[in-house]
């Protein structure tokens, strides 16, 4: 039997950004989930502020070229890797000029004000990132997903794609950080973020695209709850313990990685896949 195959898809992985806690878990918990035995793929955005000179990015061509309709608007996917030797770990970049260009990640430098379109953008992340596992013809037993900018991944998973072979099976466990952001998102994400197999009552959470409507969406669709965080959003930790799914509490640094593993093992338990 194959070893099981964990899909991280992280909203900032460390050294390609300035340093946070989310973007540390995404460099290291996938480094550490494979010397324990299981088979990775990591994805994160490519925003426009990240140097790929110096982290050698460079496009695989085989996988980009298809474009991804938002609003009635074709937009092209570019799909760029880069390897971080020390770790025997690629990371994929989800790119698009349009979205990803500029040289911040959420917010406008200038005015310190949340991107208008940061709607469009997470959209369109999510949907690329199930697109190029397609092309990559991996399905994964697990997907990880790290930071808000996830948050469509379970529904689509789910609802759009749960017929697709390559992830009929999969499991999702969702990391809620304490990342809170204060304005809504665009009010037309509902209309935007419409795929076939997914309808606006599957949206509901977000007629509001508040970060806590956007989470408690992202808990509806999960496998498996886990806090990144010491202290999280009250009503959203709340939200996650009513939904009856296995939870796992904050570990630090010297005990998530085991922690994690453990958790995987825990939701594929049912599964024929071996995990060791």
């Amino acid at each position: 039997m194959k070893k099981a195959r964990v899909l991280f898809v992280s909203q900032e992985i460390t050294p390609y950004l300035d340093e946070t806690p989310l973007g540390k878990i995404g460099r290291r918990l996938p480094q550490a989930i494979q010397e324990k035995g299981k088979e990775i793929r990591t994805f994160m955005p490519k925003y426009g502020n990240i140097n790929e000179r110096r982290h050698q990015l460079h496009e695989v061509i085989r996988l980009s070229g298809m474009n991804i309709v938002i609003n009635n608007a074709d937009h092209p996917l570019i799909i760029k890797v880069a390897s971080i030797p020390t770790a025997r770990m690629q990371v994929y970049f989800i790119d698009n000029d349009d979205y990803f260009n500029r040289k911040s990640v959420l917010k406008d430098k200038a005015t310190n004000k949340y991107f208008e379109d940061n709607d469009e953008r997470t959209v369109f992340f999510n949907r690329g990132v199930i697109e190029t596992i397609k092309k990559l013809g991996w399905a994964p037993d697990i997907i990880h997903c790290h930071g808000w900018f996830t948050g469509l991944l379970p529904l689509y998973v789910k609802k759009a794609f749960i017929e697709d072979p390559l992830f009929a099976e999969s499991k999702i466990i969702y990391t809620i950080y304490d990342e809170e952001y204060t304005k809504s998102l665009n009010k037309k994400i509902i209309d935007k973020a419409l795929i076939d197999g997914v309808s606006k009552k599957d949206l509901k959470h977000i007629e509001d695209a508040s970060y806590i409507n956007l989470m408690k969406l992202a808990i509806d669709y999960a496998d498996g709850i886990a806090f990144g965080s010491e202290t999280i959003n009250p009503e959203i930790e709340k939200y996650a313990k009513k939904a009856g799914k296995p939870i796992l509490d904050f570990k630090g640094e010297a005990e998530y990685a085991d922690a994690y593993n453990e958790f995987y093992d825990l939701i594929l338990e049912e599964s024929t896949v071996l995990t060791d």
